[in-house]
């Protein structure tokens, strides 16, 4: 296996934070880049990879005497599509979710570029554990 290639990922969620398809995508790829030798490539590549952001929620975690929220969670998940050209019993179609929590008095834009940043970490990190942990 020597070449990869990521397609952009597409937002298909019901709330859209538009640089996250876009984040995840080049996330990703740094990701393969810093962590393997394997060479980024457009077209015909050994393992390519495409996915699809399916929801990027908040709900309410902690509700107090009041019946308010004094927490709040962002969830997204992700589907992932993984073809291993040169293996094929190792191709996946998985879906992949992670979140934070963070407290109902700050307001979702005061946080998400914070909690976006460490959720993208961590699903990439998902996807590239069950994509070459027997590499």
């Amino acid at each position: 296996m020597k070449t990869f290639q990521v397609e952009q990922f597409v937002n298909r969620a019901s709330i859209v934070n538009a640089t996250l398809a876009t984040d995840l995508t080049n996330a990703l790829v740094n990701k393969i880049v810093s962590s393997t030798s394997l060479i980024q490539q457009n077209n015909n590549a050994d393992v390519s990879f495409s996915g699809t952001i399916v929801s990027y929620n908040i709900t309410p975690t902690s509700i107090n005497a009041e019946d308010r929220a004094t927490k709040n969670r962002l969830t997204i998940t992700i589907s992932v599509s993984y073809v291993n050209h040169k293996d094929p019993k190792m191709n996946y179609n998985t879906q992949f979710s992670r979140f934070r929590d963070y407290d109902s008095n700050l307001s979702l834009s005061d946080v998400e570029e914070s909690l976006v940043k460490e959720i993208n970490e961590e699903l990439v990190e998902d996807v590239f554990t069950k994509s070459f942990v027997n590499w």
